[in-house]
């Protein structure tokens, strides 16, 4: 008896063969949608993969014609048995697909001709099924048909879209139903990640049922709390001497209160001299060259403090206009199946659209995570410490606020025998710090990362240093 997604894969074989079909099976049968959305060959790909892959639409609002685009990994191995990781990149306004897939976590990387691509051997999903996803509409590949959603996103409207995403999708995709579900992002996604699991646990309460089987989150380098977030990111450039005395002076009297997203002509004025002071450096990782065909500066880069982008096989801090150039590319967005709906004059990595109109951005997000600790959530929280828009110092002052009980005090992790950087765990929640790191950690120090993850979904601490008996 041949297995219903063979069938399905051998009726669309056929049907490609004939040139004409008159499909058994209807479209509202989930694994036949799925069979739609599967990418056979993304151009620019030499390299064999064991694993399949999935992207497409899911419509979150049938009146408006919202559809969000999704791009879903399986797992190297035994896809069955492992768990769903979805993956969300912030901005707000920033693709999952360009940095989270291209440049992070995801096995397809870009080469340098933006045409070509090359295989990462830290993919995420060498541990997990990953799911990526471009939210809100206007991000990415996802759109509206009304053209006013776009200047209508906010934190409280993403977080329904992305639920009602998930809800969908798991009717496409029944077989992760009831699957170990866990949310993990960076930078704004500080807000989508604990956002996005308080109406999960909230639906799944309501419904009285787990209808999305979450166990977690994890957030990286992640905006968390304006107030205790400034007070350590200009702590972090004073204190690596990138700023003055008294720049760093008027930062705190002038921006500690206010919000990362909406700030005062005044705040605004003294980032713009912090900004010339740090030079042309990468304030997303202040070790590592900047991109020299980056023209905006550093200085738009601190006022959009949470614009995510830039390794290739060896460190490339141009890999953002690499994603520009091969997902501008026709036979890529076809490959994908990028909807005749989807119509911008070009693809880009961030949308000023929607980050520039964004309405509400809670200046905390520390009662979300209140909540959630009781709820019993796995969470963590990572930081690169070479990161210069949300540093180490804002994360680490941030879990301070929490006022939570150590249960397990600060030491070194190691990585094949050497620090990988440091960790604390609290009553509901674990700090780790990433040596080397810059804002995307996976990045900058991506077998670091898969340590993470590995480490994350296993439920154990991290790996401490082995030594070796004498005997």
């Amino acid at each position: 008896m041949v297995p219903l997604r063979s069938s399905i894969i051998l009726l669309f074989s056929l049907c490609f063969y004939v040139g004409t079909c008159v499909f058994a099976l209807s479209l509202t049968d989930p694994f036949a949608q799925q069979e739609l959305d599967r990418v056979l060959q993304l151009p620019g790909q030499s390299f064999n993969i064991s694993f399949g892959h999935f992207s497409g639409y899911v419509t979150v609002n049938q009146e408006s014609g919202r559809a969000l685009f999704y791009w879903l990994i399986e797992a190297v191995e035994d896809p069955d048995s492992k768990p769903l990781v979805l993956w969300l990149n912030g901005g707000p306004g920033c693709s999952s697909i360009a940095y989270g897939e291209a440049e992070e976590i995801g096995p397809f990387h870009i080469r340098p001709d933006g045409k070509t691509l090359y295989e990462n051997p830290y993919s995420w999903n060498k541990v997990a099924n990953i799911l990526f996803l471009d939210s809100p509409v206007g991000v990415g590949f996802s759109y509206s048909n009304t053209s006013s959603d776009l200047l209508d996103n906010g934190d409280k409207k993403t977080a329904g879209d992305s639920l009602t995403f998930l809800l969908n999708w798991f009717e496409r995709f029944p077989q992760y139903k009831g699957r170990k579900f866990y949310i993990t992002g960076e930078s704004y996604a500080g807000h989508y990640v604990p956002q996005l699991s308080q109406a999960i646990v909230r639906h799944n309460k309501a419904e009285k049922k787990p209808a999305i089987n979450l166990k977690g989150y994890m957030v990286g380098n992640a905006l968390t709390d304006d107030y205790h977030d400034h007070l350590g990111l200009f702590q972090f450039m004073w204190s690596a001497g990138m700023i003055s005395d008294q720049t760093y002076k008027k930062l705190n009297l002038l921006c500690d209160f206010e919000s990362f997203i909406h700030f005062s002509d005044s705040c605004n004025e003294i980032l713009d001299i912090a900004s010339e002071e740090l030079g042309d450096i990468d304030p997303y990782s202040i070790y590592t060259p900047p991109c020299t065909a980056n023209t905006s500066g550093s200085a738009r880069s601190l006022r959009k403090m949470h614009r995510v982008g830039r390794i290739s096989e060896k460190y490339d801090p141009c890999t953002e206009k690499h994603s520009t150039v091969y997902f501008n590319l026709p036979e890529v967005q076809k490959a994908l199946h990028v909807s005749p709906e989807f119509s911008p004059s070009k693809w880009e990595t961030c949308s000023d659209v929607v980050n520039n109109n964004w309405k509400d951005s809670p200046i905390t997000v520390l009662d979300v995570y209140r909540e959630l600790i009781k709820s019993g959530l796995r969470i963590w929280m990572f930081s690169g410490d070479t990161d210069a828009v949300i540093p180490v110092t804002s994360t680490r002052y941030t879990i301070d606020a929490l006022n939570l009980t150590t249960t397990k005090p600060w030491h070194a992790w190691y990585d094949d025998g050497e620090v990988g950087g440091w960790t604390e765990e609290y009553e509901g929640l674990t700090f780790v710090a990433v040596r080397g790191a810059g804002h995307e950690v996976p990045l900058h120090r991506p077998q670091l990362a898969l340590t993470l993850i590995k480490s994350f979904l296993a439920e154990t601490s991290m790996p401490t240093l082995q030594l070796l008996s004498d005997s």
